[in-house]
C-alpha cells in the first residue's frame, strides 16, 4: 500500500471484534514500525504502553466513558513520553553517529530543555503524536484499524496503568479488527482556512 493509499483510507474505527487475538508477530511489527517515528534530537522519548489484560481494559473502559472500543480492539496502546528524557546519556542517542556530531549534537540536548518546562511538555506531546500516527498508519497497511482517543480521565487512567513520575499520558489507540466501518470522513477546511504562506495576514 502507498503512503498516500494508507493515509486517504484509514479511518477511525470503533467497532472492533472481541474475539481477535492480535498474533505476536505482528504486535512485534507493529511496534518495530512505531519506533521508526521521528523525534526531537532522536531522543525518542515516546512510551508505548500495551495493554493487553482483559480485567485492566475494562477498569480503563470505566474511565472512558464506557466506549467499547477500549476493551473490544485487539490491544489498546496507551501513549506516553518521558518528561527527563533530555537529562539521558546523549550516547544513548547519537552513539552511532560520526564523533563530531556527537561532539555538537551531545552538549546541546540538556541545555536546550533543561528549565523550560513547557517545551519539555510540548516536546512529549509532539513526539508522542509523532509515534502514534506512525503506529495508525503501520496498522492500517498491516490490515488493522485503529481510533486515536482522548475521550477518557486522565488522571484516573494514569493511576490505573502506574504511570510513572515524570512520564506524560498523552492518548489512546485501540487496534483491532472493525466490525463496522468508521464514520465518513468529514468535509475538510478550505485550503485559506488551514494554509498560509511566509507570514500570517
Amino acid at each position: 500500500m502507498k503512503v498516500s493509499e494508507a493515509i486517504e483510507s484509514r479511518r477511525s474505527v470503533k467497532n472492533y471484534d472481541p474475539d481477535h487475538v492480535m498474533p505476536e508477530e505482528d504486535l512485534a511489527e507493529l511496534i518495530r514500525l512505531t519506533k521508526l517515528a521521528p523525534s526531537s534530537f532522536n531522543m525518542q522519548n515516546y512510551r508505548l504502553l500495551v495493554v493487553r489484560d482483559p480485567e485492566l481494559r475494562q477498569q480503563i473502559r470505566a474511565e472512558a466513558w464506557d466506549q467499547a472500543h477500549v476493551t473490544d480492539a485487539s490491544v489498546l496502546f496507551i501513549l506516553c513520553s518521558d518528561l527527563n528524557a533530555h537529562l539521558e546519556d546523549p550516547k544513548k542517542y547519537w552513539g552511532h553517529a560520526p564523533k563530531e556530531v556527537q561532539d555538537m549534537l551531545g552538549p546541546m540536548i540538556r541545555t536546550f530543555y533543561e528549565g523550560n518546562d513547557r517545551l519539555i511538555r510540548d516536546e512529549a506531546i509532539r513526539s508522542s503524536a509523532l509515534a502514534g500516527m506512525t503506529l495508525m498508519l503501520a496498522a492500517h497497511d498491516m490490515g488493522y484499524d485503529s481510533c486515536p482517543m482522548i475521550g477518557f480521565d486522565g488522571e484516573k487512567v494514569s493511576k490505573l496503568i502506574n504511570l510513572p513520575e515524570g512520564y506524560a499520558l498523552s492518548f489512546m489507540i485501540p487496534v483491532g479488527k472493525e466490525t463496522q466501518p468508521g464514520w465518513e470522513r468529514g468535509d475538510r477546511l478550505a485550503d485559506d482556512r488551514v494554509v498560509a504562506y511566509d507570514k500570517f495576514a
